[in-house]
């Protein structure tokens, strides 16, 4: 990866590639804490193509709190790379001031003080504002989706992914790709995807039985004409749908990161007269970076799945990879002087959505609350109060998931829980209340049984390291989980340096402080099992019942778990 440093004079081929990124703006605003809308959304209009990216959503149409990681470790040759530097380290690499709008953004630390001075992010109406107001600089600018975007809400669970198909028809996006959405059923899938104005790409989604491409349901890629330049955008689906998720609700499509098809797509749109290739990738980060060094002809790779928030693009040999976040909080614009068949420049903002900041758009304020106004009462019930910051993000750990594993443990009568390392759920800050919907946005799936089964220990290690090779393979090809399983009523040490098998060891159940062993069972209580036919309540019922019965939460510290090699 190149340096900050070296970043902004930059040898493409025998021409020079002259970036910026706009973040510095809105970083010193930050600093003097006087942010108005026009100055986030301040942009000095550039070259002749404009990129807007949203990703992420996870269904979130009103604003929330969104914290980000205080530990996001890289391993192999992203050991110490952007996305993976946090805290007090990220701060310091982007020149961002303690305490400062821009600390909060994208930054963990100080986050319920931060919270309470800065308010919420997102909502759906907030970044329709912003993309309007692109669109009114560069009338002809591709807002680019990149996925997990039916998916995370009590009403997209409602009503089946239709809620959040409505409201983004209402900003009128050119392209999306996919990941969550292939859990509500490929039935449901293809009925969405076939009512869609706009493209719905996915190059590395092929047919199960016969391998080959469905260009008729999912097109690699598509063409726009914009600012006299012929676009390519080639779509790339997540990779992993049918590790990281129930195979048996998508059996007729297959998936793979398959970048010798990657390739060949670039190539055939190059062919084609594409003079900018744009790949809308849902990979996540890291795998994005290690595609970028295969595939070669990408200028510009817009990131998702990993949630990673980055102020400025991350250059890999002549390809820009962009980083906008999730649920809403931010939106990336992005500038391009493309010219005699070829990137020349760019200049990149990364606009976070503050809520109080930007002024909602009255349409999508209306179309939203259309959306969300049949499940009002449900919504809006309250169950209880937190007196704990309520966050989730973090390779081993978040207080959300440390609240479901006790629930799990005292609805289910276990000795052990597990909840699964996904990465969407907003925030809520000490002394909200918790309503229905705060639970269902950390929990709504569509295969959300919590189970309670017996396991030995030896297996519960056998899950353990599996889950810990899918995070922290040095390939990043083979990193095909979220973070890592959350575990309740447990304790155990993780060697991350160590290969597959010989990561895990002091495993200890924590109500007994005895070592598991191997050959003993033990009662395990877990969800979001990709296992059909799998029983039990739903979590979010499970959670509800869990929250009524201790009316406020208050949890004790997690530091159940010990990390060697970070």
């Amino acid at each position: 990866m190149i340096s900050r440093r070296d970043f902004l004079q930059v040898s493409m081929a025998a021409s020079a590639l002259v970036g910026a990124s706009g973040f510095g703006n809105w970083s010193r605003l930050a600093a003097q804490q006087s942010l108005t809308q026009d100055q986030l959304l301040q942009f000095d209009t550039f070259g002749n193509v404009s990129l807007i990216h949203v990703t992420d959503i996870h269904a979130q149409l009103k604003p929330i709190y969104f914290r980000e990681p205080s530990i996001n470790i890289g391993v192999g040759p992203n050991r110490g790379e952007v996305p993976h530097v946090t805290g007090a380290d990220f701060r310091k690499l982007y020149g961002i001031d303690d305490g400062s709008p821009s600390h909060y953004a994208l930054s963990s630390g100080d986050f319920s003080a931060l919270a309470q001075a800065y308010g919420k992010v997102g909502g759906l109406d907030r970044v329709a504002t912003v993309v309007n107001a692109i669109r009114a600089a560069r009338p002809d600018a591709l807002l680019l989706d990149g996925g997990d975007t039916w998916h995370g809400s009590y009403t997209c669970y409602q009503t089946e992914g239709q809620d959040m198909v409505n409201v983004m028809n209402g900003l009128k996006p050119d392209a999306m790709t996919f990941h969550w959405e292939f859990t509500l059923g490929s039935g449901r899938v293809q009925e969405l995807v076939e009512s869609l104005p706009f493209a719905a790409l996915g190059q590395n989604i092929f047919d199960a039985e016969w391998d080959e491409p469905l260009p008729d349901l999912f097109p690699p890629y598509k063409f726009f004409e914009r600012g006299g330049v012929k676009i390519a955008v080639i779509g790339q689906a997540f990779p992993y749908m049918p590790i990281a998720n129930p195979r048996w609700m998508f059996p007729e499509f297959s998936f793979g990161i398959r970048d010798e098809n990657m390739q060949a797509m670039v190539d055939e749109v190059r062919a084609q007269g594409a003079e900018l290739v744009v790949c809308l990738s849902h990979n996540g980060f890291d795998v994005d970076k290690k595609m970028a060094s295969v595939v070669t002809g990408i200028d510009v790779i817009l990131s998702g799945h990993t949630h990673d928030a980055l102020p400025e693009p991350v250059l890999v040999g002549e390809t820009i990879i962009i980083a906008s976040g999730s649920n809403g909080k931010f939106v990336s614009r992005v500038d391009l002087d493309v010219r005699d068949g070829r990137m020349m420049g760019f200049r990149h903002k990364l606009i976070p959505i503050f809520s109080d900041v930007i002024e909602p758009d009255a349409d999508m304020t209306a179309l939203i609350d259309e959306q969300r106004a049949p499940f009002k009462a449900e919504l809006e019930e309250v169950i209880g109060t937190t007196d704990e910051l309520l966050y989730r993000r973090g390779n081993f750990n978040g207080t959300w998931d440390d609240l479901i594993c006790n629930a799990l443990i005292s609805e289910r009568e276990a000795d052990i829980a597990m909840s699964p390392g996904v990465r969407w759920g907003p925030s809520l800050i000490p002394g909200d209340n918790i309503t229905r919907e705060d639970i269902w946005n950390v929990t709504s799936m569509t295969y959300g049984e919590a189970y309670r089964s017996e396991m030995t220990g030896e297996f519960i290690k056998v899950i353990l390291e599996d889950v810990a090779d899918n995070i922290f393979n040095p390939d990043p090809y083979y990193q095909q989980g979220g973070d890592m399983v959350r575990i309740g009523g447990m304790a155990y040490r993780i060697d991350i340096t160590k290969p597959q098998g010989e990561r895990i060891s002091e495993m200890m159940l924590l109500k007994t402080g005895e070592a598991i062993d191997p050959a003993k069972t033990y009662i395990v209580a877990g969800w979001a099992s990709v296992n059909e036919g799998t029983e039990g309540p739903q979590i979010w019922d499970v959670v509800e019942s869990h929250i009524k019965k201790q009316g406020t939460i208050k949890l004790d510290p997690n530091n159940s778990v010990e990390v060697i090699g970070a």
